[in-house]
């Protein structure tokens, strides 16, 4: 018995926030210096690193929970389910609802129970919890439905991953322009096919050396409040985490699923930096010791940076719906779904079609 996913939906802010619109920004370094390149070279490295041009940003008049809704009940009516059958809500965020003047983050009730309301839902067996795992949360989230899906403890299952990063960022700090906005969603059901659905997957936590290497700190600009609180990262520390942990974790959810690697056909990674997602894709593939393919990896960074828990969801939903040039998923196509984030958290799907 296998899990299924039998619907998706997304939401992509339609504010677009492009690079040339931070040439305004004043940048500081972590010690409160003043950068001595000017924001067009910043700007332009920023961009040949992450591959990111343009990201999107939610408007003032709604709320992370407003967006995820409006992601799940797209996916509820993809499944064609009556929302009253689902048996769990599980959202995958980091950071509440943010409100753009009031920045403190609002979990009371907890957002998937907020979703839950505005869905309209009354069946109180449908349990409503979130999840915060850094941006592999939404695979997560997969993981956790399939798991009681399995055991028989759900039939159905509401899986969200959304976030409004734009309302944590500081903007003196030229890290801010790699986050983004945006909302993921998918209805993930007990499957009658063993050959289709969930075939494996890994998953990690390291938190040895890796705890701290995302957290809230002060602005970069010593002259705002130190009362405030931004979203901050070690960004090389990251990069080097991620080159070293996910390939492994890939290939173990791949070797538990008995899939040759010729049978992948797209691998759907976390947005986060388009030259580290294609270094960890060479050194997955590097582990079967053969290449890369040109056409295996999607990208959707470019235009919508970085989502966190938005970016695979929102990447899968504009894929089956023929929404991002030269790439398609087709039945019968294996593919891979992983993410790393928080600095410390890594996961992965094998996903048959």
């Amino acid at each position: 018995m296998n899990s299924i996913i039998t619907g998706t939906g997304s939401y992509i802010p339609d504010s677009i926030k492009k690079n040339s619109d931070f040439l305004k920004n004043t940048f500081y370094s972590e010690k409160k210096d003043l950068l001595a390149d000017s924001n067009t070279s910043i700007i332009e490295k920023f961009k040949s690193i992450t591959g990111i041009e343009e990201r999107r940003y939610l408007t003032s008049d709604l709320l992370n929970s407003e967006i995820a809704t409006i992601a799940a009940q797209i996916a509820i009516n993809k499944a064609q389910i009556d929302p009253e059958t689902i048996d769990q809500i599980i959202f995958a965020h980091n950071f509440g609802d943010v409100g753009v003047k009031n920045k403190q983050s609002d979990m009371l009730p907890s957002l998937a129970s907020k979703v839950k309301h505005m869905l309209r839902i009354e069946n109180p067996d449908c349990v409503a919890y979130d999840v915060i795992f850094g941006c592999p949360g939404w695979i997560q989230g997969l993981i956790q439905a399939n798991q009681f899906i399995q055991t028989g403890a759900a039939k159905k299952c509401l899986v969200i991953g959304s976030e409004t990063l734009s309302r944590v960022v500081d903007p003196h700090d030229r890290d801010s322009m790699i986050y983004a906005d945006g909302a993921g969603a998918c209805i993930i059901e007990k499957g009658e096919d063993p050959s289709k659905g969930i075939l494996s997957y890994a998953n990690q936590t390291f938190t040895y050396d890796e705890a701290n290497y995302i957290y809230f700190g002060t602005s970069n600009n010593s002259e705002i409040s130190n009362d405030s609180r931004y979203l901050k990262m070690h960004g090389r520390k990251i990069y080097e985490f991620a080159l070293n942990k996910v390939p492994a974790a890939m290939k173990g959810a791949l070797d538990a699923a008995g899939l040759p690697i010729e049978k992948i056909k797209k691998i759907l990674i976390h947005q986060a930096n388009e030259k580290m997602d294609e270094a960890i894709i060479k050194r997955f593939y590097r582990l079967y010791k053969t290449n890369m393919p040109e056409d295996i990896m999607p990208m959707s960074i470019n235009k919508l940076g970085n989502s966190s828990v938005a970016t695979v969801p929102t990447l899968l939903d504009l894929i089956l719906n023929h929404k991002l040039d030269d790439h398609e998923i087709k039945e019968g196509d294996a593919i891979i779904l992983a993410s790393v984030g928080a600095g410390m958290n890594i996961n992965a799907i094998v996903y048959q079609y």
